[in-house]
């Protein structure tokens, strides 16, 4: 009996001292930050750890692509041979929407400046992010683009 109490005291007091869960938003959101900072350092290898192990392909439909894994770390590696590659996530413009408790899209624009030195282009998206939380933290599942350009 005495174990038992101490035991629930010693779990009480670990639960109390332990820091409350951040808002799923704002963590998502984090992660796709860090998500893109990954990209625009062309660290391809620090970009698959953003994602869950899951189904690997490409699948367009309606105007709408969707990413898996090792569908966006080769379209990455493509783009990346260019001189000039950087991501503009638009996170301040970002929506997050709570699906269920472990997993949230996240919805934002975003600009894609990619080229040569001399003049890149600058291409505008809109992107959702399918993010799951795991037991080492949230993840992204899936990317989801459109396929036409934003104007």
């Amino acid at each position: 009996m005495i174990v038992r109490l101490a035991a629930f005291v010693v779990a009480g007091a670990v639960a109390m001292t332990a820091p409350a869960s951040a808002d799923p938003a704002m963590e998502i959101r984090a992660l796709y930050q860090n998500f893109v900072a990954a990209q625009n350092a062309r660290d391809l290898a620090k970009v698959r750890t953003f994602f869950v192990q899951s189904p690997q392909f490409l699948w367009v439909s309606d105007g709408m692509a969707f990413w898996g894994p090792d569908a966006v770390l080769e379209r990455m590696a493509l783009f990346q041979g260019a001189k000039v590659w950087h991501v503009e996530p638009a996170l301040e413009n970002s929506v997050a929407v709570d699906v269920s408790g472990d997993a949230a899209f996240l919805h934002l624009p975003l600009v894609l400046t990619i080229g040569p030195d001399a003049a890149p282009q600058k291409f505008p998206f809109l992107v959702d992010v399918l993010c799951t939380e795991t037991g080492a933290g949230w993840r992204i599942a899936a990317l989801f683009t459109t396929t036409e350009k934003v104007q």
